[in-house]
């Protein structure tokens, strides 16, 4: 039986948002084995400049990005949606082992299978060196508040 990961498409206004919500809490986990289950085993990715097949890589990658990335905090949001596509708006906070702020910014373009399974994601992210007095994502690790403000709340 196939792996199904709903809500699925063709998607509604309601459910991209709850789509949007699910990979942002997948995320915030910080666990690479987890979030990998969201994407299809051939899922393919373009993760800035670098071109990532199936869910072994999708892991390693995730590793090595958080490895690197502490103290990760993601907001995502919903711009736009269509059939089984949706796209979406980013930003996320972290600091590197110097202790070194960043806020990254970016847009990503989901593509989904019937079983709800993302097969290709595009990301494109450009990256702002930040004090820490400047950071606005201080939810203890994990899932954030459903009470935080979201991205357009914050200005972002």
């Amino acid at each position: 039986m196939p792996e199904s990961r709903p809500p699925l498409p063709p998607f509604t206004r309601e459910t991209a948002i709850l789509k949007v919500r699910a990979a942002e809490d997948g995320w915030n986990s910080r666990d690479p084995q987890r979030v990998s289950l969201a994407y299809s085993i051939d899922s393919r990715w373009r993760n800035r400049s670098e071109f990532v097949t199936g869910r072994e890589q999708i892991v390693a990658f995730l590793t090595r990005k958080w490895s690197r990335e502490l103290d990760y905090r993601l907001i995502k949001e919903l711009w736009a949606f269509d059939g089984n596509r949706i796209a979406v708006r980013f930003a996320y906070e972290c600091h590197d082992a110097a202790g070194k702020w960043y806020r990254s910014y970016g847009n990503e373009n989901w593509e989904f299978d019937k079983d709800g399974l993302m097969t290709h994601r595009h990301a494109s992210i450009n990256d702002l060196s930040i004090q820490e007095s400047e950071r606005l994502f201080h939810w203890p690790i994990g899932r954030r508040p459903d009470d935080h403000p979201s991205l357009s709340e914050l200005g972002l």
